[in-house]
């Protein structure tokens, strides 16, 4: 009897319901977890005015929460190849579902802090192993487009947040709004047979009926008694940070950690921020809460258009404008008094912070060679942390001087600023794919030569 490669099997399969279906569960918590991270910001306000909270100490509760999950996805990922990414996922939905819908009974502010900081564990666990499990199910024609449509579910969750605080809050108050995020709670049963655990999981378990059963979903022509070829893979060792420095990389690497750092000031400044800021404005509460709506789409459509403009002119030449696109806006909105000029303006500072993110994640992916890359992610995603550890506290303090909205957003585009500097000093000569195009020229000339002669 033929032998077959699972992993083959999944890479060369075409989209079927299995597919769609896996796409939607993911998608679904994908958008809770942006709907429960984004929700703090729109209740800052109303927190404030029931515990009596200083800008600083409401700044700090969305640190805390960070570092929950920045400690969240060093813990999961140690566990990962012990308990296997699907039921990593489950827990860690269960974990930020739960004790953010506990969040919402709090009586005293040290209670949510408790509840935030834990649902924070949650929050660094399940995007990650999102990413790791669909990617491997994916087809590898569909593969990036697939991960790029569960990913936005993270900004639709946001904009439920907005639309839920708008309904909810000035109404029923703060507390309402985080219980929504228990309706996970509720759904996991329906979702726990659906996800498949992953295949290298399988793989190294010999678990034969397990791939069997899912391989029957993408394949239904596969017999039950098939045969799989177990290849017996090398252990590869992570390469250590200090290759990155190696090469002539250094400079890149410090470059592409203060560019993250920078975005992440960005993100977590506008995501924890944004609802109070427009308020100090004179917006009222509905219409800041709708510039959350206008923030995440921002982010869409940015990732959407200009990733594909990187494809012709390459990711510098279109990141490193939009940095500054980014920074113009954040100063014109300070001063813009005109409603729907902020809408756009707000779509724009989406683009160039949430999506540039999330094409600045390609480009460190596509910068470095294959055998470093894992530690390039890693460590450029580390460092991006501490900015969004930073961020929230920092824009706290800020906001207790009482400055004029203009000098409060100006505070913010900084970031921007050295963000392309810092993106601009990146040598595109050492880049992977630049060392490559090098390579094959010097055999092209070589090839013409040995023809001449």
């Amino acid at each position: 009897m033929n032998t077959v490669n699972p992993i083959e099997i999944v890479n060369q399969s075409k989209l079927k319901g299995f597919h769609y279906i896996l796409i939607i569960c993911l998608f679904f918590i994908m958008m809770f977890d942006g709907y429960d991270v984004v929700i703090y910001g729109a209740t800052i306000p109303l927190l404030k005015a029931e515990w009596g909270l200083s800008n600083i100490v409401a700044g700090s509760i969305s640190s805390y929460t960070t570092m929950g999950t920045a400690i969240g996805a060093v813990l999961f990922g140690l566990y990962l190849d012990r308990f296997g990414r699907k039921r990593i996922i489950i827990l860690t939905t269960l974990i930020f579902s739960l004790f953010t819908l506990l969040s919402g009974f709090a009586p005293t502010p040290l209670l949510f802090v408790i509840c935030r900081v834990i649902a924070g564990l949650g929050f660094g666990g399940v995007m990650p192993n999102i990413a790791s499990l669909i990617s491997e199910y994916a087809p590898t024609k569909h593969r990036a487009a697939i991960i790029s449509l569960i990913f936005c579910g993270y900004s639709v969750g946001a904009m439920l947040a907005s639309f839920s605080g708008q309904v909810l809050l000035e109404k029923f108050g703060w507390q309402p709004v985080y219980w929504i995020a228990g309706l996970p709670l509720l759904i996991l049963p329906f979702i726990v047979p659906i996800i498949p655990e992953s295949v290298n999981y399988l793989i190294q378990q010999k678990d034969t009926k397990g791939l069997v059963i899912v391989l029957q979903k993408i394949e239904p022509m596969l017999p039950k008694d098939v045969q799989f070829a177990y290849v017996k893979q090398e252990k590869i060792q992570k390469s250590p940070v200090r290759d990155l420095f190696k090469n002539k990389l250094g400079l890149s690497t410090m470059m592409f950690w203060l560019s993250c750092f920078c975005t992440f000031i960005l993100m977590y400044s506008l995501n924890t921020w944004l609802p109070t800021l427009m308020m100090n404005a004179g917006y009222d509460l509905k219409s800041s809460l709708m510039f959350i709506v206008a923030l995440q789409f921002g982010s869409i459509a940015g990732t959407m258009i200009f990733s594909n403009l990187i494809k012709f002119l390459g990711f510098k030449r279109v990141l490193i404008p939009l940095y500054l696109v980014g920074a113009v806006s954040l100063t014109l909105i300070g001063f813009s008094k005109n409603i729907y000029l902020a809408y756009v303006l707000i779509i724009i500072i989406g683009a160039a912070s949430l999506g540039l993110q999330n094409m600045s994640n390609a480009y460190v992916a596509e910068y470095y060679s294959v055998d470093v890359r894992a530690a390039a992610l890693g460590s450029t995603m580390a460092f991006g942390r501490i900015g969004s550890i930073v961020a929230p506290t920092y824009m706290g303090i800020l906001l207790t001087f009482n400055l004029q909205p203009q000098y409060n957003f100006f505070a913010i585009g900084i970031a921007a600023i050295f963000g392309a500097i810092a993106m601009s000093f990146i040598r595109e000569e050492r880049a992977d794919y630049a060392l490559e195009k090098q390579v094959t020229a010097n055999k092209v000339t070589i090839l013409k030569s040995s023809t001449n002669s």
